[in-house]
């Protein structure tokens, strides 16, 4: 039995810091898991998670003593992200990952598992896959789901994977999974019209004043006044009189939407200013 190490992510607000998982088995007469590293309660319950997932995956472990060492240690680790990394790293260690090297070194690997093995949609997979590119890693594992998201994120691999089993087929034999081929910025272009514009509000022209110099400026503008006198209507209609998102724009909001949980189900981009 080997000492696994494994890189993940940890998401502190809209950022995303590197956290490295090592996993250490040993034989025991008893099956025991113990997770430190500053875990909150959903990383603690990931034990119960990992081991079911682990068996209904087709992995028969038996009975041993595992320590599961988030670091760096004093940095609290929140969320699920911890499942699919403790997962692997307790196959790897126990002998059942066969033919990889230190291919495991050069992904971040994070992802949800249910009790079936298969991997959860997950939030925040730009700002995860923005780490990645900024760790110099090749790529980056995650649930398949979230792979278009990650895949805007141009120099590195993004391997969007179903089940806990094709991640363990991918460590072994990576040369038959073909990584996910992200769109280019241009296709994304194709957004709805603005539901407000400048030209469907009447009267007002001062505050449009206001508006066309807050937005010709790059100021921020403070909008005061009674219920009912416009202030939401008026800036529902002010980004309709700004230029589209630049690539680096779109991805500053599709990182804060996707952490934030915001983005639709088959949405990877946000090419609209938000309102």
């Amino acid at each position: 039995m080997v000492l696994s190490r494994l890189h993940c992510i940890s998401l502190v607000g809209l950022e995303a810091l590197p956290v490295e998982v090592e996993v250490d088995v040993n034989k025991s007469d008893k099956l025991n898991l113990v997770i430190v590293g500053l875990p909150d309660t959903a990383v603690r319950e990931s034990k119960d998670r990992v081991l079911t997932a682990v068996k209904n995956g087709g992995f028969h472990l038996g009975s041993f003593q595992c320590t599961v060492n988030l670091a760096p240690g004093d940095l609290k680790k929140e969320g699920v992200l911890y499942d699919l990394p403790i997962a692997v790293g307790l196959i790897r260690s126990s002998g059942l990952l066969k033919g990889e090297s230190s291919i495991i070194e050069d992904y971040l690997i994070v992802g949800e598992l249910a009790l079936s093995g298969e991997l959860r949609p997950l939030t925040g997979a730009l700002a995860i896959a923005l780490l990645a590119r900024d760790q110099k890693k090749k790529g980056v594992i995650l649930p398949a789901c979230n792979a278009k998201e990650a895949a805007l994120v141009n120099g590195i691999e993004v391997y969007g994977l179903n089940h806990l089993k094709e991640v363990v087929q991918f460590l072994q034999s990576p040369s038959t999974f073909k990584p996910e081929v992200g769109l280019s910025f241009q296709n994304h272009l194709s957004s709805p019209p603005h539901l407000v514009d400048f030209s469907d509000i009447k009267g007002q022209f001062h505050v449009k004043r206001a508006l066309e110099i807050a937005a010709a400026g790059a100021h921020n503008i403070v909008l005061s006044g009674p219920p009912g006198c416009g202030k939401t209507l008026m800036a529902k209609a002010l980004p309709g009189i700004m230029p589209p998102l630049t690539l680096d724009e779109a991805l500053e909001v599709t990182r804060v939407h996707s952490i934030a949980g915001l983005l639709s189900p088959n949405q990877s981009l946000c090419t609209q200013r938000p309102f």
